[in-house]
């Protein structure tokens, strides 16, 4: 039989826990990816960009989830969203990965303006000559050979992976 206090050291949830790792998840990746940009001065190409936009719809859905206790679902379709928004960015990053290593063509749109015109269209031209042209099949860093895709890809999926097994468990039975 529990007592008092061993029940209350159950923790979290399963659901509960899904929710915050949905959350967690894109905020760090996302905080990665912007730390690379603004920290060390490697500007996005137009696929970080898919990565980042997927990241940041899971996110939202993540936020909806943890403040959708009330729900008829407690938020779990949510969290399945967050968990698909992770996995997108996943996929994306997988596809970024193999056009890096020369495994798949690349686009042609993968360029990056990183600095917006403040005005006039003089202004707005000499922005986009200025702008560093980043293409999506160079690596512009990588850690154990691994680019920034790749760890985009691996942490994403198996983040994706896990927030969907806790979404799906049971929460434990409480006598």
């Amino acid at each position: 039989m529990a007592t008092s206090a061993t029940a209350g050291a159950v923790g979290p949830g399963p659901l509960r826990l899904a929710k915050l790792i949905a959350f967690a998840a894109p905020a760090a990746l996302l905080a990665g990816a912007y730390y690379f940009q603004y920290g060390r001065g490697l500007p996005p190409c137009e696929m970080c960009w898919w990565q980042r936009y997927a990241h940041m719809a899971a996110l939202a859905f993540a936020i909806i989830a943890l403040i959708g206790g009330k729900l008829p679902d407690r938020g779990r379709s949510f969290v399945w969203l967050a968990a698909l928004g992770i996995l997108a960015s996943g996929l994306i990053g997988g596809y970024h990965a193999g056009v890096e290593a020369g495994l798949f063509e690349g686009f042609t749109q993968c360029t990056s303006l990183t600095g917006g015109g403040s005005g006039s269209n003089d202004d707005l031209l000499k922005a986009i000559i200025a702008a560093p042209i980043v293409r999506c099949d160079q690596v512009p860093w990588s850690l154990f050979g691994i680019s920034m895709a790749g760890w985009n890809a691996i942490l994403s999926v198996l983040g994706a992976l896990v927030v969907l097994w806790l979404s799906l468990k049971r929460p434990p039975v409480r006598i």
